[in-house]
């Protein structure tokens, strides 16, 4: 009944903050004061350390629409904190009252309308007057939008560069985590102040103060912990005041062009991510080819440039000639086979489905010596074939993958190829010599587990594994050979546990503990298949008695049943 009125349970405030939290908030039920609901939010004071002011946003019928804010330093960081599950179980226990508090906040809001509209002029203005003398960010935000409204230029100017400057945000030389939405929302508010300016026919001021605002913007961001992406959203919201302003005052295509192309290939892009051609029908023909000028100078300077890449490819798509695509991903092939995918896709979506697969079989043959190919290639490929019947071509594709790139994924994409092309037996024998080799190249030499066993393991050929394993494989691959086998080899299996249980008598530690218990119960269940569980219960004794005085380790064994 009560998560039906409010939004939200218990269950719902537990989950959203954590156990350990939920727990501490139940200290703090008698430290919550001024409570108000709302339709769709909660507000309250709650007394901590300091005095936290606390919202809830009261959801439907789903956790995911219930959301927290508080004034405390771990609130701050975006969490669900103690103060806010308090709110939230004060809310719960007066659920009843709910409806009714709702009903009275909607009656003063209108009531408030009401006053409002009966003020005459001059009231108003009072009361205007006395809420910005006592709050600064209220005033500084109409003075904004007042010199916006009369468009004084130069007052708006010094009133965007003073809402993004970060100095004030900045107490340690740069803006933290918990100072970021703050800043963030006067960025927003310079980003409404430039559409007004551009709006009220001062288009082309608007364009050069916006781009200023860019400039400085892109020169803070690197001193901000923007983890949540705020500032970077509010910065997007002047470059979009930026394009608006462009489309209003029209400045000369040429010169529009060079300012975005320093934007795309500049130092300061980090803030925002700008889309040259998001201003295609502003630059016109001109200021395109005058960009496309630029793009390819810059290509001509720094050819393995990300940026100088990025700009270029963005402009030849623009354009639609996919042979000039081509021709400039084919300028730079990477080793891995990535580039020589691009291109078939960009063949393969213009309907040249036979160039494609031929770019991508080129991509295979250049990349056939590396260690590391693109995976969707050879993906890419094999699809293709598969796709035209050509199954034994799919194996030799993976067959040779495997060759360079022997790895479990690579010998079950062999395995998977091949049974579909109904050669897995002849393939996997000699798969399993090729490994064989590296098994004994790897003898010794510090490696982890070869693959041989893998891939023995993989197919559930257990016989096979206990003929190889030994001298071979790892502690991973005899504890999973060992867990396969308890039924049917219950004797090898427990020899393996045995094995693995003496090294783990000296460390300490919970972890170590749990990894006891859990060897301890596999052995019972081998001794349980041999019919010997005397001497489990002769061997544990044992255990116990020599580890007595380990008593974490005596309580996990207790708790197992052991």
């Amino acid at each position: 009944m009560a998560r039906k009125a409010v939004g939200f349970g218990e269950d719902d405030l537990r989950s959203l903050a954590g156990a350990r939290s939920f727990e501490r908030a139940l200290g703090y039920l008698d430290a919550v004061s001024g409570l108000e609901v709302g339709d769709r939010s909660v507000t309250a004071t709650v007394h901590g350390t300091d005095v936290y002011e606390v919202e809830l946003t009261l959801g439907g019928n789903s956790r995911s629409e219930t959301s927290g804010w508080c004034s405390c330093p771990y609130g701050q960081e975006g969490n669900f904190c103690k103060h806010c599950v308090a709110v939230g179980l004060t809310v719960l226990r007066q659920a009843e009252a709910v409806p009714r508090q709702r009903k009275a906040a909607r009656a003063r809001a209108s009531g408030l309308e009401t006053w409002l509209k009966a003020l005459s002029r001059d009231e108003l203005l009072a009361l205007v007057r006395e809420q910005i003398g006592e709050d600064r960010g209220l005033r500084r935000r109409l003075e904004l939008r007042a010199a916006a409204a009369r468009s004084d230029e130069g007052a708006v100017r010094d009133r965007v560069l003073a809402l993004i400057d970060p100095r004030p945000f900045a107490r340690y030389g740069c803006i933290e985590y918990a100072e970021a939405p703050g800043y963030a929302r006067q960025v927003e508010e310079a980003a409404g102040a430039l559409r007004a300016l551009a709006s009220g026919g001062f288009g082309v001021r608007a364009v050069d103060l916006a781009e200023e605002a860019i400039r400085a913007l892109g020169d803070a961001y690197g001193e901000i912990d923007d983890s949540d992406g705020v500032v970077g959203s509010a910065v997007v919201a002047v470059a979009e005041a930026h394009l608006a302003a462009c489309r209003v005052a029209r400045p000369d295509p040429e010169r529009l062009a060079e300012w975005l192309v320093g934007q795309v290939l500049g130092d300061g892009n980090d803030a925002v991510d700008l889309d040259p051609l998001d201003y295609a029908e502003v630059l016109g023909p001109a200021g395109l080819a005058r960009m496309r000028q630029l793009a390819a100078e810059a290509r001509l300077r720094n050819p393995r440039g990300w940026a100088e890449r990025y700009l270029m490819e963005r402009l030849v798509k623009a354009e639609g000639d996919v042979d000039a695509l081509v021709a400039l991903y084919a300028k730079d092939l990477d080793p891995s086979g990535a580039t020589h995918l691009r291109i078939a896709d960009a063949l393969e979506s213009a309907g040249r489905a036979e160039e494609a697969l031929a770019w991508a079989e080129r991509g295979l043959r250049d990349s056939a010596s590396e260690a590391h190919v693109d995976g969707r290639l050879v993906e890419h490929v094999c699809d293709r074939y598969a796709r035209a019947g050509r199954l034994t071509d799919v194996v030799a594709v993976r067959r040779g993958r495997f060759r360079v790139e022997r790895s479990l994924v690579g010998y079950q994409a062999l395995r998977a190829a091949a049974r579909a092309a109904d050669c897995w037996e002849a393939e996997r024998e000699a798969a399993l010599v090729a490994l064989r080799d590296d098994a004994c190249q790897e003898r010794g030499a510090g490696h982890r587990g070869p693959v041989l066993i893998d891939a023995l393991l993989d197919d559930g050929d257990l016989d096979a594994v206990w003929g190889e394993a030994d001298g071979r494989a790892d502690g991973r691959q005899w504890r999973q050979l060992a867990d396969l086998s308890r039924e049917t080899r219950p004797s090898d299996a427990l020899a393996v546990y045995l094995r693995m249980i003496e090294p783990l008598k000296e460390p300490t530690g919970d972890r170590v503990y749990e990894r006891v218990a859990r060897l301890l119960l596999d052995m019972r269940d081998c001794h349980r298949a041999l019919g010997t569980e005397a001497e489990f219960t002769s061997y544990l004794q044992g255990l116990r008695l020599e580890l007595r005085r380990r008593r974490k380790l005596m309580d996990v064994l207790d708790r197992h049943g052991l």
